[in-house]
């Protein structure tokens, strides 16, 4: 893959913490590409470094040496308020246990990265009933959360991830608090946007099953890139 294929680069990256007098080096000199339309599965034992380098490239957290680029922009050295505003624009966010506010209806939780942005409220009703659309919940939209099955509430999740477009889709272990068909259905919607609508999409997960859906694993072993599988050659 050349320079110019990748819509994210992460180059020399180094990520460490400390817990007191004691460093803990989490990623060590890390780099990778991933295309545009990609779809990604991040694989490794806990405390790999998966889910800090999904935050790297999310823009929820900087590294301590090296860079982050998303979209040909340098994201590593963007300061806090930038990273908010860049996110907005430009990350879908899927999580394990859906973070979707209780007293809001699907349709309002699914809105809220829009009120973030300009947009008209027409625009916002537009946008809403697409992403909607996309997850064949529109006869839901007016439900809460606790009105819906898990299987449904990832299913708005991943609708609130896409309403904004975003250039990129991180998902945070997404099937880990579903049943095996609630994990198919959603595995299934992410191989068609990313099939359809060309998204790439970046996947934490522990799940071998789950892993098997992308085009490609990398593995992570003390914060080191230890394997990666060729790209799956798509299906006529």
């Amino acid at each position: 893959m050349s320079a110019s294929d990748a819509i994210v680069r992460v180059q020399g990256v180094h990520k460490y913490f400390t817990r007191g007098a004691e460093r803990v080096d989490v990623l060590q000199d890390l780099s990778l590409d991933v295309s545009n339309g990609d779809f990604l599965a991040l694989m490794g034992p806990s405390g790999s470094g998966k889910t800090t380098l999904l935050n790297l490239i999310a823009g929820l957290d900087t590294p301590s040496a090296g860079e982050v680029r998303v979209g040909g922009q340098l994201i590593s050295s963007m300061s806090e308020a930038q990273l908010a505003k860049w996110r907005t624009r430009n990350v879908g966010f899927i999580f394990q246990f859906y973070h979707l506010l209780p007293v809001l209806t699907a349709y309002e939780n699914v809105e809220l990265p829009l009120l973030l942005l300009p947009l008209s409220s027409a625009k916002r009703r537009e946008q809403v009933a697409t992403a909607l659309d996309l997850v064949g919940l529109t006869d839901r939209m007016s439900h809460r959360p606790g009105q819906l099955s898990g299987g449904q509430q990832q299913r708005v999740g991943i609708a609130r991830a896409i309403v904004t477009d975003p250039t990129l889709i991180v998902a945070d272990e997404p099937t880990g608090d579903l049943d095996s068909r609630s994990a198919d259905e959603i595995l299934n919607l992410l191989g068609e946007l990313q099939k359809t609508m060309q998204k790439t999409i970046i996947m934490v997960t522990h799940d071998p099953r789950a892993a098997e859906r992308a085009r490609r694993t990398l593995h992570l072993e003390k914060g080191r890139l230890v394997e990666q599988t060729a790209p799956k050659l798509e299906s006529a």
